[in-house]
């Protein structure tokens, strides 16, 4: 068999996971005394696996996420969090996503919303699903820019593709007029297919308040409100606690 030439043909066909396999089979004499078919089956499962691999660093590193390192496997359950492991167990299930519902984050500063929403986040890019993390001060600003140089369309088309986006400190800061339309755009196009994860510190009932405006409150809320799952955290800041694991729920 000539390797060096079948390497070079597997990589011109961008099947690195494959090439890969096969370079270990030569240097494992037990592959010797497996079958063609076998072999065969080894090269293609570790050519899935790199394509998965790959796709999921992609998805990461589209997703932006604050804390890239968070995920449900370390998330906290102690007493008073108010966080219901049922809920994250069928959360982690990604149905949620599957049928365009949304998460509305809520808490106080340093219980660890913006942590959670990330490892929410990282799991559904482990699913394979699409994310994007963005603050929503800085989301108004760059839709705010878009307006200026004509790019407004191609970046609501852009969110709108994202099955899950993240919008973190929600209620932060005052909105106004031309803010308050955008995320109703936003939220509207995403409002029948997409999720969209909420962190606050405002309670839901203040939202409104916070929008200012009865009519695009009203539409905003309606679309968010009705096909959601609501996870009030709770509980003291977590910054003022020394870390008792590396892998521990940072504050947010």
């Amino acid at each position: 068999m000539l390797t060096h030439p079948t390497l070079d043909q597997l990589r011109t066909l961008k099947l690195d996971g494959m090439a890969c396999a096969l370079e270990e089979q030569r240097q494992l004499p037990a592959c010797e005394d497996l079958a063609f078919e076998d072999r065969l089956g080894l090269l293609v499962d570790r050519e899935r696996a790199w394509r998965d691999g790959r796709r999921l660093e992609r998805l990461l590193r589209a997703a932006k996420l604050k804390h890239a390192q968070a995920c449900l496997e370390d998330v906290q359950y102690s007493a008073g969090r108010g966080l219901d492991k049922r809920l994250i167990a069928t959360l982690s299930g990604g149905d949620w996503i599957r049928q365009g519902q949304s998460i509305l984050l809520t808490g106080p500063t340093g219980v660890g919303k913006t942590w959670l929403a990330c490892a929410l986040g990282q799991h559904a890019c482990r699913q394979g699903f699409p994310v994007l993390y963005q603050r929503v001060p800085r989301l108004t600003e760059t839709l705010r820019i878009a307006h200026a140089d004509g790019s407004f369309g191609r970046v609501l088309a852009q969110l709108a593709r994202i099955d899950v986006l993240i919008l973190d400190d929600w209620g932060m800061t005052p909105l106004d007029q031309a803010a308050r339309h955008d995320l109703l755009e936003v939220i509207d196009d995403r409002s029948t297919s997409k999720s969209t994860l909420i962190t606050s510190q405002l309670p839901i009932d203040h939202w409104h308040a916070w929008l200012n405006d009865p009519t695009v409150a009203d539409a905003i809320l309606d679309r968010l409100v009705h096909r959601s799952h609501r996870v009030a955290l709770k509980g003291e800041s977590m910054r003022r606690k020394p870390p008792e694991k590396p892998k521990s729920d940072n504050p947010s």
